[in-house]
């Protein structure tokens, strides 16, 4: 079995935010029209980050809010009973240029779920996507406009991302597939 590899650490992940907030502050020029969303579990605290750092770009307030997208999935079939989180997006997305948000990209469903469930909140002007991770393995025709790092995988491989605010430290480690038990 395949060693544990650390692939980012602390600093390779706050660089990568700054990064990727200077790339949405250059695409988008007009800050009051921009509203961030982090997709339920792992976009959430990068979203709200990023939302920060580009409040210090624009020196303006940058809308940020939540995103749940399991009753929006196509396999809720396989996954069985499905937890739902709340959805809190505090602004009006109509009209808005929405970047959503998420740590890792992988086949793309999870994103399709996010454009379903952020079209069920109004019509946008457009939508963006931001990931920290591209691991690639598109079964969907979805392509990032903002990625932090592009680190291509075996598909017998998985990418963890630990962060903070979920009691670890910020971190990035490829690990060997495993099976729920």
């Amino acid at each position: 079995m395949a060693e544990n590899k650390i692939l980012m650490d602390s600093d390779g992940v706050q660089r990568a935010l700054t990064r990727i907030a200077h790339e949405i502050a250059e695409r988008n020029t007009d800050a009051i029209r921009v509203g961030l969303i982090g997709i339920q579990r792992g976009g959430i605290h990068l979203a709200k980050r990023i939302a920060e750092l580009l409040s210090g770009i624009w020196e303006e307030t940058v809308p940020f809010g939540v995103i749940d997208v399991s009753m929006h999935r196509d396999d809720i079939a396989q996954r069985g009973v499905v937890t739902v989180q709340p959805t809190e997006v505090p602004f009006d997305v109509e009209g808005k240029t929405i970047i959503l948000v998420d740590d890792v990209l992988f086949n793309g469903r999870t994103v399709r779920a996010a454009l379903d469930a952020t079209h069920h909140l109004g019509r946008p002007q457009s939508i963006q996507l931001a990931v920290l991770i591209d691991r690639g393995h598109r079964e969907l025709p979805i392509k990032p406009d903002f990625v932090g790092k592009n680190i291509p995988t075996a598909l017998d491989e998985r990418i963890d991302v630990s962060l903070i605010e979920t009691g670890g430290d910020d971190i990035v480690t490829l690990l060997p597939f495993k099976l729920e038990e």
